[in-house]
């Protein structure tokens, strides 16, 4: 089978397609013959050793594939040869074919295409974790997104939407106006005024419910002063640079709660809760509700110009590989 592998560490330059060995399914596991893996940002990190994750070489990038289930190995139950399934990898779904333990597989609605089923994982599991685990959102909660036009952030607006929500976008300059066609109630620059006053005055000086936090930096304490009573500050994401050190009076004062989301621990200590948000969201895909962006399409062979457009902050979706 063919295979995109990263043979050294210098970025997309570093990838190559070559034939491997076909996989076989050990116990409780499945082969899938993968007909999307979708890519994201970590995957231009990951093929310079600068990702948290650090593979021995050669690794396939991807961390998101959807296909068919190709065989079994022994003792599985969870899934039968011929179906349609999702699921997060971590890294290693450019390829043809991979073996993954059969519960980790999510069914994918007949409705759903296998380039959108491969493209939720990350930015929506990340999304509806947060919110309804971790934010715990409910109907007429006031949410503000921060960092609202990237990727994880416009997920994190639709999603509250679903959730029933109010939701104000926060993006910096022109980027913010993307936010209102998913739906973001209110839409603000928090480089233009006092993020902290502009949360308040629109939520009429109760402040807000939820903060999810994609950005860091110096947005985080002025969010946290913005909270409601007993409000929940969700800490996603970096993409500041820098990593906030928050006053805990500001919590105390609140009856607030700071609150970690990460994802990708959660799906490894609880999959059977990752399995059904997973199950949620493409509900959700199936019915209309949500329609997820792709960026555009590529065949494996062209694995290198795949990352290479994250890699130059190109994309306005997401990077699908189709195999």
């Amino acid at each position: 089978m063919k295979a995109a592998l990263c043979k050294s560490l210098d970025g997309p330059q570093g990838v190559v397609v070559e034939e491997i060995a076909d996989p076989v399914p050990g116990e409780g596991q499945a082969v899938v013959r993968v007909r999307a893996a979708a890519l994201n940002f970590f995957d231009t990190l990951i093929t310079r050793g600068k990702y948290q994750t650090k593979p021995e070489l050669p690794f396939s990038p991807s961390g998101e594939i959807a296909g068919v289930v190709e065989s079994l190995g022994p003792g599985v139950t969870e899934v039968k040869v011929g179906d349609r399934v999702a699921a997060s990898v971590g890294y290693g779904g450019a390829r043809e074919k991979i073996a993954l333990p059969a519960a980790s597989l999510i069914p994918i609605p007949p409705a759903v295409s296998d380039v959108v089923a491969s493209a939720i994982s990350v930015t929506f599991g990340t999304a509806i974790h947060g919110l309804k685990d971790r934010g715990r959102v409910k109907p007429g909660d006031w949410v503000a997104v921060l960092g609202a036009s990237g990727g994880a952030g416009q997920a994190a607006v639709e999603v509250a939407k679903l959730l029933g929500a109010r939701v104000i976008a926060a993006a910096s300059g022109d980027k913010a106006n993307v936010c209102r066609a998913l739906g973001a109630d209110e839409v603000i620059d928090y480089d233009s005024g006092d993020l902290k006053q502009t949360l308040r005055d629109l939520t009429g000086g109760r402040g807000v419910d939820v903060v999810y936090d994609c950005v860091g930096g110096k947005y985080a304490e002025p969010a946290v002063r913005a909270l409601a009573w007993e409000g929940r500050f969700l800490v996603v994401g970096f993409a500041a640079g820098e990593i906030p050190k928050l006053p805990l009076n500001l919590l105390l004062l609140k009856g607030a709660d700071a609150i970690g989301v990460f994802w990708g621990e959660a799906v490894r200590r609880n999959p059977a809760g990752h399995r059904a948000n997973m199950i949620e969201v493409l509900g959700w895909i199936a019915d209309g509700k949500l329609a997820p962006r792709i960026h555009g399409t590529f065949p494996l062979s062209e694995v290198r110009e795949a990352i290479g457009v994250l890699d130059r902050r190109e994309a306005t979706g997401k990077v699908v590989l189709t195999l």
